[in-house]
């Protein structure tokens, strides 16, 4: 099959959709695929990535929130890249405005709309639940479920990485809803890794000694992360247990974030490490990797915690907490600063014990399920 993948949420400088992008450029070849990604850029280019891969740029406007990253606006445009690629299987990674393009446009390939971001869990129930049921936001943000519910009747699939978001898709009437776990590099992401005198090293960095214990965090420094609360839970239960933070990660909360540090020497904030190795062996030296965001459609994070064998403590919502099942980790009430604090106490006083790798989907297991349900479109098209 071709498959082209229009991707707005791509950004060469990096991100969780950059690393699936590149394993989806990778492995999809291998399977016998060809693997088209159009994402927003400078200018109308096209860059192979090998032998049956490649990325085309289209000259697109910068989100203003966030310069890394483009947005789709010339539709006809966009049209015209998929006229010229002649795919069996489009997808789109963006509930936004790309999906109605594609929608929108006339060729006859199956659809299949990916959910890579959760904008009613970002945004709206992060800013109004603190005050309002969820069923009341909801109506208040109809539109946008309307919205969602004509993508499913567009699209022959709505994909989710997580059964949080999948259930409240179907829940909302949005049909064609299929869960597929996104995947993790396996053996990059072992407890192999695990190494006492990296855990010694950034233990030091904290002030604190190898008898205490090390929470990692990495991810996007934005407001949707949580971070502060998640540095104050830190700097609450240190008054308790012996207890350090690293946090690895850039954006445009840094200044917000090192405000809720405010000096503590049990937390530091580091820009992300880019090496996967590297990082790797951060992520199975930890005692736990902490996340504050119950937004996630899956939580790579997590998933990469899961198989280094490195306890999780993570939001009771969204994509990261199905992390946390079958022994992963411990769960706290999502956007609630006093229960992730009492968790990462509780977390602290129980014995530890070295686990090995926990059940994670590979990234190859993972292509092969979402292309083998592609097929599965294309057949039953024809058949009919």
């Amino acid at each position: 099959m071709k498959i082209v993948d229009v991707c707005a949420f791509y950004s060469p400088q990096g991100g969780g959709v950059r690393t699936y992008i590149e394993q989806k450029l990778r492995i999809g070849p291998q399977l016998g695929h060809e693997i088209v990604v159009i994402v927003p850029g400078e200018e109308h280019a096209i860059v192979e990535r090998g032998p049956g891969a490649s990325i085309v740029t289209l000259p697109s406007p910068r989100f203003p929130l966030d310069r890394k990253y483009g947005y789709f606006a010339d539709e006809a445009a966009l049209h015209a890249a998929l006229d010229a690629q002649k795919p069996d299987v489009v997808e789109v990674s963006s509930p936004w405005r790309s999906p109605a393009m594609v929608a929108r446009w006339q060729g006859n390939a199956r659809r299949s709309l990916v959910m890579h971001a959760d904008p009613l869990s970002a945004y709206a129930y992060r800013w109004f639940e603190p005050f309002l049921a969820r069923s009341r936001i909801d109506r208040g943000f109809e539109r946008y479920w309307d919205h969602l519910r004509e993508l499913g009747v567009a699209f022959d699939m709505t994909v989710c990485a997580n059964h949080d978001l999948a259930g409240r898709l179907r829940a909302g009437g949005v049909s064609g809803v299929r869960v597929h776990p996104l995947g993790v590099e396996t053996g990059v992401f072992t407890p192999e890794r695990r190494d006492p005198e990296l855990r010694a090293r950034l233990l030091a960095l904290c002030g604190l000694d190898p008898n205490a214990r090390l929470l990692v965090a990495a991810g996007r420094l934005a407001p949707e992360k949580r971070w502060p609360m998640v540095v104050d839970a830190v700097v609450a239960a240190s008054a308790q247990v012996p207890v350090g933070l690293v946090l690895f990660g850039e954006g445009r909360e840094k200044r917000a974030i090192r405000s809720a540090i405010a000096g503590n020497p049990h937390v530091r904030l580091f820009e992300p490490e880019r090496d996967r190795f590297a990082f790797a062996a951060i992520l199975a030296s930890a005692d736990a990797v902490v996340h504050g965001c119950e937004a996630e459609t899956f939580c790579m994070v997590g998933a990469e915690a899961r198989a280094s064998g490195t306890t999780v403590i993570v939001p009771d919502a969204g994509g990261a907490a199905d992390h946390a099942l079958n022994g992963g980790g411990l769960t706290f009430k999502a956007g609630n600063r006093f229960s992730l604090a009492n968790a990462i106490v509780k977390f602290c006083e129980s014995p530890q014990i070295p686990q090995g790798q926990r059940k994670v989907v590979s990234n190859l297991q993972h292509f092969e399920g979402l292309f083998a349900a592609y097929g599965e479109l294309r057949r039953s098209v024809r058949a009919a």
